[in-house]
């Protein structure tokens, strides 16, 4: 059913001032707009609300019954227009958004310190997938935007650029590789490690940088996750190769990381959203706040 606010904004104002000329006047149109506008509104409904004679404007019974559902009409859609044109300026509102599990653990805490200071009121839900689960999620629209690996995702998402993260390998400060300032792949070649199971971006993007098969890792634990990879290193159960992101200064003191080289392996890190995608003011200013922060 089409709303006819033009029709109801007519009929008050002619019940408010008693006078098709004053009504007119209120509302800033003519009085044949006026009255074109309530005849709109009478043919809609299939009732008289307004009586006119040459002398006298009133309104017919069922135009008084109408008269205060009218007025709560537009008094209601006034307010919620007003709310949500703040709700806009003021940045306010729930956001969603996907990122891989290691972006969470000491990338995003202070930025979402931040915004929380900025924007007190608004809520923040994450969703913490695999690569290619965070690039679903923005695509089904569970999440607004997200944050993923380079290429873990379809060519009608758009990745801005955010980060590089490189592999390091992790182990407890008693294990006989802690003291190394640096460790080629090829010296791990006789430990048993912790890797990347195969269902993970980071073991496709580690067998595609190092040739699959090429070196004879023993990958003796295969995890899905980092986190699990570094509490398993933190219990003594043996070492790990994982992205440096996985590791939360200060929350295990007893473990070292070491940088691997021959070669240096990275991955990039991107802003996920999909293409020409519209984001709620709130979103947008987590997903600005994101940029600026990685920036500076």
């Amino acid at each position: 059913m089409k709303l006819d606010t033009l029709g109801v904004q007519a009929f008050l104002a002619i019940a408010d001032h008693g006078s098709f000329r004053r009504a007119a006047e209120a509302v800033h149109i003519t009085q044949t707009g006026l009255t074109r506008r309530l005849q709109n509104l009478e043919g809609f409904l299939g009732v008289r609300l307004v009586e006119r004679t040459t002398r006298s404007v009133s309104l017919t019974p069922i135009g008084r019954d109408f008269l205060p559902h009218g007025r709560r009409l537009l008094t209601d859609l006034s307010a919620a227009l007003v709310e949500i044109r703040e709700t806009g300026k003021a940045l306010r509102g729930d956001v969603t958004m996907a990122c891989v599990p290691t972006v969470g653990v000491h990338f995003l805490p202070r930025i979402i310190q931040r915004y929380a200071a900025l924007h007190p009121g608004n809520r923040i839900r994450i969703l913490d997938h695999a690569a290619f689960r965070v690039a679903a999620a923005v695509q089904q629209r569970e999440a607004e935007f997200g944050i993923t690996m380079h290429g873990a995702y379809d060519a009608d998402l758009l990745g801005v650029p955010l980060l590089k993260d490189r592999y390091v390998l992790v182990c407890r400060e008693d294990h006989a590789l802690a003291k190394k300032r640096r460790l080629s792949w090829k010296a791990l070649q006789s430990h048993p490690l912790i890797f990347s199971g195969l269902e993970s971006g980071n073991r496709q993007l580690l067998d595609a940088a190092l040739g699959e098969g090429a070196l004879a890792l023993n990958s003796f634990y295969e995890v899905q996750r980092s986190s699990t990879a570094v509490g398993l290193v933190a219990a003594g159960v043996s070492v790990a190769v994982v992205p440096e992101l996985a590791i939360q200064k200060g929350a295990y003191p007893t473990l070292r990381v070491v940088p691997l080289v021959q070669p240096v392996v990275t991955r990039s890190l991107v802003l996920l959203t999909r293409r020409n995608a519209y984001l709620t003011p709130a979103a947008q200013a987590l997903y600005d706040l994101i940029r600026q922060m990685t920036a500076g």
